[in-house]
């Protein structure tokens, strides 16, 4: 495996999984499920931590009560990729709160962009304050998703 996951043993990726099940768990039962003492066990989540395995916790929000139950994605041409308007288009994005997710990508468009709205009023709204303002963008297609059937953020790997 790649990405450092082979100095990890079996009861440090028991714990990931576990803490990616459930990050409020208590130590006393993460302890508890991985038959370490509560000490050993703190140790190990702590060092997960520093070696940046646990990048943070954060709580599961539900859009729809929030005003945000609209899932788009949009891929993104742009009219040149030159680095210059690459960190352009970068910097851009990451300052737009909507934008859940933003990937460079290889095929025939150069951006995959997921974010969220009230509804496709908010969407075109977005898409012409932001999106079509975008350094270098040439052309959108945007996707409105009308069913989400799995959303998950879970990494599967072998415990």
């Amino acid at each position: 495996m790649s990405g450092g996951l082979m100095a990890l043993d079996r009861t440090d990726r028991r714990i990931l999984a576990l803490l990616q099940q459930d990050g409020r768990i208590t130590n006393v039962k993460l302890a508890e499920a991985v038959h370490l003492s509560q000490t050993a066990t703190l140790e190990r989540v702590r060092r997960l931590t520093t070696e940046n395995y646990i990048l943070g916790y954060r709580a599961r929000l539900d859009p729809q009560k929030l005003g945000a139950g609209m899932l788009v994605f949009v891929e993104v041409l742009l009219d040149r990729t030159t680095p210059n308007i690459l960190e352009e288009f970068k910097g851009a994005v990451k300052e737009r709160p909507e934008v859940l997710e933003c990937h460079l990508v290889a095929g025939g468009f150069d951006y995959l962009i997921k974010l969220r709205v009230a509804d496709m009023s908010g969407y075109h709204d977005i898409a012409r304050r932001m999106l079509w303002q975008l350094p270098g963008v040439r052309e959108t297609r945007t996707y409105a998703v009308m069913e989400e059937v799995k959303s998950s953020g879970d990494i599967h790997f072998s415990v």
